[in-house]
This record gives C-alpha cells, sequence and structure tokens, in this order.
C-alpha cells in the first residue's frame, strides 16, 4: 500500500468487470474522474458466474482486512442468465439459485464496514443477432436472449431493494439511446465506449443521490495535495501560479 491512503472503490464481477478499462470502459472513466480522490481497484473475471463469485468472496473481501472498501460495484448476471447447456456444464445458474448467491454476495459485503457502501449493477442487454454470429464458431449452445437477461435483472432490483442497496438498472439504462444494439456494444455483449458511459452516468447519479456521509461523489471527495503552490505553471500575468489539481478540461466528456 502506497501513503496516503485514499478512500477505495472495489468494482468485483465478471467480465464486464474485467475488461472495464479496455475499449475506453467504464472503470478506466471512473479512475480518471476519481484521479487524486480514490483508489479504483478491478476485482473481475472473465465468464464467472455467481457461483464462482461466492468460492471467493471471502478471500477477495476479507472480513479481517485492516482496510476495507469505502465502495463495491457488484456486477453478476449476464452469465447466470445465459441458458442451460445439455450437458450441464456452462455458466447457467437458475434465477432462484442466482438471487440467493447475489444475497450472500451482498450480504457479506455489507458486513464488512459500516462504512462501506455497495452499487449492483444489474444484467444488461445484449444484441442477440451479433452474439449468435460471433459465437457460432467457438461455442456450442449458447443461448443469450434479451428476455432471460431482462428476467434476471428484474429480480435482481428485487433484491436490493429488499436489502436496501442502491441498484443500477442496466437492462433499460443501455436501451435509452437509438440504435443501442449497435451503438453499446463491441460484440454484442460486451460494452463498447458509449454504452461504458451510460454505466459511468448512472453510478455518478447514484452517488450524487446517495444520502451518504462522507459522499462519496467526486465533486464532494477531497482531492490529494490540491494546496496552491508556487510550483505551479505560471498565470499569464506573470504574478500568480495557476493550481491545476481541480482541471478537467482533458476530458472529452464532461461528466456531473
Amino acid at each position: 500500500m502506497v501513503a496516503p491512503s485514499r478512500p477505495q472503490f472495489v468494482l468485483f464481477g465478471s467480465s464486464i468487470v474485467q475488461l472495464s478499462y479496455s475499449r475506453s470502459g467504464w472503470g478506466s472513466f471512473l479512475s480518471d474522474i476519481y484521479a487524486r480522490k480514490a483508489d479504483i481497484l478491478i476485482r473481475g473475471y472473465y465468464g464467472w458466474n455467481s457461483r464462482r463469485a461466492l468460492q471467493v468472496l471471502t478471500q477477495v473481501f476479507p472480513k479481517e482486512a485492516a482496510t476495507q472498501p469505502s465502495l463495491v460495484i457488484v456486477y453478476f448476471g449476464g452469465n447466470d442468465s445465459m441458458g442451460p447447456h445439455s450437458s450441464g456444464l456452462g455458466p447457467h445458474v437458475p434465477l432462484q439459485e442466482y438471487i440467493a448467491n447475489m444475497r450472500k454476495i451482498l450480504v457479506h459485503i455489507q458486513s464488512l464496514s459500516e462504512k462501506t457502501r455497495i452499487i449492483v449493477l444489474t444484467c444488461p442487454p445484449v444484441h442477440e443477432e451479433k452474439v449468435r454470429e460471433n459465437a457460432s464458431a467457438f461455442f456450442s449452445e449458447l443461448v443469450r436472449t434479451n428476455e432471460l437477461c431482462q428476467s434476471y435483472s428484474e429480480a435482481c432490483i428485487k433484491l436490493c431493494k429488499e436489502l436496501g442497496v442502491k441498484v443500477v438498472d442496466l437492462f433499460n439504462a443501455l436501451q435509452t439511446i437509438d440504435d443501442w444494439k449497435n451503438v453499446c456494444f463491441s460484440d454484442g455483449v460486451h460494452l463498447a465506449a458509449e454504452g461504458s458511459k451510460i454505466v459511468v452516468k448512472e453510478i455518478l447519479e447514484v452517488l450524487k443521490e446517495a444520502e451518504w456521509k462522507p459522499s462519496l461523489h467526486w465533486k464532494s471527495m477531497h482531492t490529494e495535495f490540491s494546496e496552491d503552490s508556487p510550483y505551479d505553471l505560471v498565470a499569464a500575468d506573470g504574478k500568480r501560479t495557476l493550481n491545476p489539481s481541480e482541471w478537467t478540461f482533458h476530458r472529452e466528456f464532461q461528466w456531473d
């Protein structure tokens, strides 16, 4: 651990988390937004479902850790919601088991600390036609449908409300823009930059509206080493320096 310590935000989930630094992903956006404010830690695992997440839950989030995360963003469901394979192998998890698994995951994370906050991302939709095109040469009996995605998403929202956990309805959020099937995804399942922007926008909206103390919205958080310095760039008048610690002009998209 390098010092000084910052609040830790952990992204925990399957490939949408593991790939969140790829293709202008939502994890990389969050790291930029929270630069000098919080450390964004990726715990993403390609292809995983909620069963595998439970197997490592206490290793990823040990209760005895000296420092507990300030925020955990959890995403599982896309692989769970795939149709079952005739062999019995594969990532499919029946809906009721998925909900039971997610309950165990969320309750464990809630138990880490009174100040550990959680946001859950629900199962997003998919571009069914592109999934079939991309998968036929590699996988057998690959079934991803929006009907299944929606049922897992709705069940996840219901569970989060029951547990008092903040939730982002990705299934509907991604469908709010025109031509979402082609714009939001790189391969019909994983997020392209525009899809990631929607994820970040929804997360920031939750953080802005949440009545958490301290607030975890980026505009409310302390910026590390933000004091004025004579070593900063000199202003045009030649009489003062300009403090760059809050500059955001480099961003392609200005976040709220």
